[in-house]
C-alpha cells in the first residue's frame, strides 16, 4: 500500500474546492487512488499505484494547487511513507522556501515569503497593472501572465483567465482562496533561485522586473464600500476616560459587538497623496457654565492621524440577505494594508452625536500600496484577547485556536516629520521624521472575522475590493497609543519632535507635517512588511460661499 498525505492550513471550505481539482488531475493521470479526508486541513491519497507514470506529477500538481511549490516537498516515499507538504504560508513553510534570484536585503519588507500585491505604472508604460513586491523590485504579473507562466488549472479556468492582467485587483480578489494559493505558489516558484524559467530569460526579466523607485503606485482595488471599526479596547478606554470619565469609559455595547461607522470610499487615497486641512462646523471652547456658544465654520485646528490596518475583502462575496458565518469569514479576507483615517477632532466633537463621525473623517483616508496576504501573515498569528463577558454565539469561533479567533503580531509605528517653514513651501520643507508611537495589532479585542460576521449578520452584502478598517490600534504601554488624541491626552500634553538638534513641540498636526505609518512582522532572518503609508498636510483652501 502507498499512502501519501498532504496537509494544509487553510480553511476547510477552501480545501473542498481544491480537492475536486486534485481528484480530477489524478483521474486524468490515470492514477489509482482512494481519497480520504481526515480532519481539517488534511487529505490522504491511499493506494497510489507506484508504476503510474503520472503519479509524481499529479502529487506535485496537488501541492501547487494547495499553495506549495515542488521544491517545498520535505519527504516523498512509497510503502507507507508520507508526502508531507509544509503549511502554505506557515512558519515551517517559510523556512523551506529557498532564496530568490532577486536580491533581497535582510531588513527588506518584501522577501520571497511575503509577495504582497499592488497596482503600479511606469513612465514607459503608464497603464496601471498588477505586480508583487520582491526586494527593491516589482514583478509585473501582466507580463508573467501574457508569457503563459501561470499554468495552474485555476488561473487557466475560463472564469479566471486574465484576472492578473487587469488594472485593479478586484477580479483576482473575487476568485477566492484556492486561486490565490495557486498564484502565490507559482510566483514563489518562478522567483526562487533554483528555478531557471524566469531567472535565465533575460528578455522577460528585463520586461517583468521593475525597480520600485521608478514606479508610480495606485490604489490596489476599486473600493466600493469602506467601513471603519472601533475595535481596540485600549483606544476605546482611553477615549472614554477623556470624554466620559472613569465611571463608564466603555459604552454598554462595546464588549458585546464590534462598533463601526460607514466611511466614504471616494476619498480613500494611496500613500504619498497630500491631504488638505478640512473646513467644518466647530463649537468654540468656553470656560463659562452658560449656554453653549453657537457653532462657527472654520478650518480644523485639531488635526490628527489614526494608526490602523485595513483588510480588503475577497472571494465572490455574499448575496444580499445571506450572512457570513464567523467560521467562514477568513475565506473572505484577501489581505491587509496600513491605513490612516485622518481625523479633525474639533469637527468630530461637535458632530458625532448621535450617529458618529461624518465630515470630521470623510475628507481623506490614506492606505499603503501593498496588500499583504493572509498566507504571508499566518506564521505570526496570535490568540485574540479573551472576551469578558462572554459574547453571543454568532461571534464565537468554533475553536479558540482558529484563525477566526486570532490577530497577528504586526509591529506598527507612526512618525511625524515636522514642517518648519512658511505654509507656501510645505511641499518640500520638512525635517527628519521622529517616531512618536509604537503599537501592535496583537491586542486587538475584536478580530477581523468577528468584524465580518457582525457586518453581515443582518444580511449586508460584502463585495471584492471592499475595505474594513480596524480602528485606531493602541496598546497599553507608554508611547504605544495610535493617535495624537491619546498621545497628548486631548492636547493637555505635548510631544517632542527632533529637528536638526532642536526640539519641535506638537499637540496636533500643523500644515506641512508629514505623517508616515509603517509595520512589519519579524521572522527568523526575514520580515513580512507593509512598506509605508505617508501623507502631508496642506493648508486649508480659501472657502468661498459662491
Amino acid at each position: 500500500m502507498n499512502d501519501y498525505k498532504i496537509t494544509c492550513g487553510v480553511a476547510k471550505s477552501a480545501l473542498d474546492t481544491v480537492l475536486e481539482q486534485i481528484q480530477a488531475q489524478l483521474d486524468a493521470e490515470k492514477v489509482l487512488y482512494k481519497a480520504i479526508v481526515s480532519g481539517k486541513g488534511e487529505w490522504r491519497f491511499v493506494d497510489l499505484v507506484p508504476a503510474a507514470a503520472g503519479k509524481l506529477a499529479a502529487l506535485e500538481y496537488a501541492a501547487e494547487t494547495l499553495g506549495f511549490a515542488p521544491h517545498q516537498t520535505v519527504a516523498c516515499g512509497d510503502s507507507g511513507n508520507d508526502l508531507d507538504m509544509l503549511q502554505s504560508g506557515g512558519q515551517k513553510g517559510h523556512h523551506a522556501i529557498v532564496a530568490s534570484f532577486v536580491e533581497v536585503a535582510p531588513q527588506s519588507h518584501f522577501p520571497l515569503q511575503n509577495l504582497p500585491y499592488g497596482v503600479f505604472s511606469t513612465a514607459n508604460d503608464p497603464s496601471p497593472r498588477i505586480g508583487v513586491a520582491i526586494g527593491d523590485y516589482i514583478l509585473d504579473l501582466r507580463a508573467i501572465s501574457k508569457a503563459g507562466l501561470f499554468k495552474g488549472p485555476l488561473l487557466r479556468d475560463q472564469k479566471t483567465v486574465g484576472c492578473l492582467e487587469q488594472s485593479t485587483l478586484n477580479a483576482f480578489m473575487a476568485t477566492g482562496r484556492p486561486t490565490w494559493l495557486e498564484a502565490r505558489s507559482t510566483i514563489q516558484h518562478l522567483l526562487s533561485v533554483d528555478e531557471p524559467l524566469l531567472r535565465d530569460n533575460q528578455h522577460l526579466c528585463a520586461e517583468a522586473l521593475v525597480l520600485q523607485k521608478t514606479a508610480t503606485m495606485h490604489l490596489p482595488a476599486t473600493i466600493g464600500d469602506y467601513t471603519d471599526f472601533f475595535c481596540s479596547k485600549e483606544h476605546a478606554v482611553n477615549c472614554g476616560l477623556m470624554f466620559r470619565g472613569p465611571e463608564n469609559p466603555l459604552n454598554p455595547n462595546w464588549l458585546h459587538l464590534p462598533v463601526a461607522y460607514h466611511g466614504r470610499a471616494s476619498s480613500i487615497v494611496i500613500s504619498g497623496t497630500n491631504v488638505r486641512r478640512p473646513w467644518g462646523q466647530i463649537q468654540p471652547k468656553t470656560s463659562e457654565k452658560t449656554t453653549p456658544p453657537a457653532p462657527i465654520f472654520q478650518p480644523s485646528s485639531v488635526l490628527d492621524f489614526e494608526l490602523e490596518l485595513g483588510c480588503f475583502i475577497g472571494g465572490p462575496g455574499n448575496s444580499l440577505g445571506d450572512p457570513i458565518s464567523i467560521n467562514s469569514a477568513v475565506d473572505h479576507m484577501f489581505g491587509f494594508v496600513l491605513l490612516n483615517d485622518w481625523s479633525a477632532r474639533d469637527i468630530q466633537k461637535w458632530e458625532y452625536v448621535p450617529l458618529g463621525p461624518f465630515t470630521a473623517k470623510n475628507w481623506a483616508t490614506s492606505i499603503s500600496p501593498w496588500v499583504v496576504t493572509l498566507e504571508a501573515l499566518e506564521p505570526f498569528k496570535t490568540p485574540a484577547p479573551p472576551k469578558d463577558p462572554p459574547i453571543l454565539p454568532y461571534l464565537t469561533p468554533e475553536s479558540s485556536s482558529a484563525l477566526s479567533n486570532c490577530n497577528f503580531d504586526i509591529r506598527l509605528e507612526a512618525s511625524i516629520a515636522p514642517n518648519t517653514t512658511a505654509a507656501s513651501e510645505v511641499a518640500s520643507a520638512t525635517a527628519a521624521p521622529s517616531t512618536i508611537t509604537r503599537s501592535n495589532m496583537r491586542t486587538l479585542y475584536w478580530t477581523l472575522p468577528q468584524m465580518i460576521a457582525h457586518h453581515t449578520a443582518g444580511g449586508c452584502n460584502l463585495r471584492p475590493g471592499d475595505l474594513l478598517g480596524t480602528g485606531t490600534l493602541s496598546t497599553a504601554g507608554d508611547g504605544e497609543q495610535g493617535c495624537l488624541l491619546e498621545l497628548t491626552w486631548s492636547g493637555e500634553k505635548k510631544i517632542i519632535l527632533q529637528e536638526s538638534g532642536d526640539q519641535v513641540e506638537r499637540t496636533f498636526l500643523e500644515d506641512g507635517d508629514v505623517v508616515t505609518l509603517t509595520g512589519y512582522c519579524q521572522g527568523e532572518g526575514y520580515r513580512i512588511g507593509f512598506g509605508e503609508c505617508t501623507g502631508q498636510i496642506l493648508p486649508a483652501r480659501d472657502f468661498k460661499l459662491s
